[in-house]
């Protein structure tokens, strides 16, 4: 989305919602290539299945045979998610899913439905694409018998990385290859869940989601091979991947070398509130206005944001942009920025079971944590995890003008607030962005609003008057 912040599809931030029987056509430049996936991002409608992936073709790091496609790995509930939602409004923790989907299928507990199947040609290297568009969950997958060789992380390319599992936090993607080189038959593809519960649930009664790989000359059985499990990550994600196109940032740069810089750190909170529970980001939930979008304030020259919109002004044209996120919470969050793929340049080891009052917060120390920052190549991608009681260092380059959300993409969270806005070399927005490119579906927006029985009610709680724009 580079200079292209107004297609970014951020209600609230970039657009109004688009109303019953309106229209969006989002236009962009595929200037990545790799595997990715769309969703709604009002309040947490995508729970209720608006969302779908996106291929974009291009070169690998690893030739192969075979292309699968796209392989999204989701959790399910029977519920409706602003049912959910207002369940947890009041307090306390969000349901388990109700199952897991392998690309669109899964079995329930009286076994009803189907095992989705993928299937192999023996003797060949296929690429498969995963994606874990969840609402809540993040896992670990395996195929029984065989490795899965990473050769990108998101829209990031790769050196080359062999693993025997892979942990997906909610919102990543991995482009793997998987030799078919193993006695020809059908093979389990496993999901399971970090045993502290601290990332993600389902309910006991589906104990082992699952998929079927199948050698194409083999019937079409259930395999007899349960699998090892693999080992627990705790909830964190693997900082190994070496990026192909190398990006480095060094320590003189790096602006938090003393406790009393605050202007870099942001701190996750959870608060109990008379009426709900909501999270905040450095002082602030995140309570937008929809029909108020931040884009429409830069179009008309207000840079007087409100405080509930929690924007940070990065304006260092082409320098890096670091950050450093405490979490003082037991609960690790999947933390996604728009518009960039950042550096991670560390975070703090996870926790076994962070929820154990024995395990204190950790902060973030320059004393002592600065020398085990990554500063040459580093991981890079657009989604990572923020350990319970820990810290994240982050860092992306100040070149894409637009107000980005970065958040968490836990869907209950985000609806509590646990989003920010970094509004980028803001003079430099009104070139790239028209206010008629906002203003026919605002007013669209406005008029539907007005007549609607279904109110905002979470992380855009109140809706205000709009203003008249000439």
């Amino acid at each position: 989305m580079l200079n292209n912040n107004v297609n970014d599809g951020a209600n609230g931030v970039t657009e109004c919602p688009i109303p019953p029987g309106g229209t969006k056509k989002y236009k962009f430049l595929a200037e990545q290539y790799g595997t990715t996936w769309y969703h709604s991002h009002f309040s947490s409608q995508y729970a209720n299945g608006m969302t779908g992936s996106i291929l974009i073709r291009g070169p690998a790091s690893l030739p192969y045979d075979v292309d699968l496609g796209v392989f999204p790995i989701q959790d399910y509930y029977y519920g409706a998610a602003d049912d959910i939602q207002r369940s947890l409004i009041p307090g306390g923790a969000p349901p388990p899913s109700d199952n897991i989907m392998f690309n669109g299928t899964h079995v329930d507990e009286n076994g009803n439905g189907k095992y989705y199947r993928v299937k192999l040609q023996a003797g060949k290297r296929h690429l498969l694409r995963l994606i874990n568009p969840s609402v809540d969950n993040t896992f670990t997958v395996s195929l029984v018998d065989h490795d899965m060789t990473v050769v990108a992380a998101d829209f990031v390319p790769v050196n080359a990385f062999t693993a025997s599992s892979l942990y997906l936090a909610l919102g990543q993607r991995y482009d793997v290859t998987i030799d078919a080189s193993k006695t020809p038959g059908n093979y389990w593809f496993n999901v399971t869940f970090a045993a502290s519960g601290a990332c993600g649930l389902v309910r006991p009664a589906i104990s082992k989601p699952a998929a079927i790989f199948q050698y194409a000359n083999a019937p079409a059985a259930l395999p007899t091979k349960a699998g090892t499990p693999p080992a627990d990550t705790f909830c964190a994600d693997n900082l190994n991947f070496v990026p192909i196109v190398k990006r480095n940032t060094n320590t003189n740069s790096f602006p938090f070398n003393s406790t009393n810089d605050i202007d870099v750190q942001l701190a996750v909170k959870l608060w109990e509130g008379q009426n709900r529970t909501y999270w905040d980001v450095h002082g602030h939930d995140m309570n937008i206005t929809w029909d108020e979008p931040t884009l429409e304030y830069i179009a008309k020259g207000d840079l007087g944001f409100p405080d509930r919109y929690n924007v940070h002004r990065v304006d260092n044209k082409g320098q890096w942009a670091y950050w450093v996120i405490e979490n003082i919470t037991p609960v690790p969050h999947p933390m996604h920025l728009h518009g960039h793929d950042f550096l991670i340049l560390g975070k703090s080891p996870p926790y076994e079971n962070p929820f154990l009052p024995a395990n204190p917060v950790r902060r973030f120390t320059p004393a002592s944590d600065l020398s085990g920052l990554k500063w040459n190549n580093p991981t890079r991608r657009d989604v990572t995890m923020l350990p319970g009681k820990g810290w994240l260092v982050v860092a992306f380059r100040v070149d894409n003008p637009g107000a980005w959300l970065f958040h968490c993409h836990i869907a209950w969270h985000v609806s509590q607030g646990l989003s920010l806005q970094f509004v980028e070399r803001v003079s430099e927005i009104p070139s790239t962005v028209r206010i008629d490119q906002i203003e026919p579906n605002c007013g669209a927006w406005t008029s539907y609003y007005a007549q609607s029985q279904c109110k905002q009610f979470d992380s855009g709680l109140k809706m205000l008057k709009r203003s008249t724009i000439s």
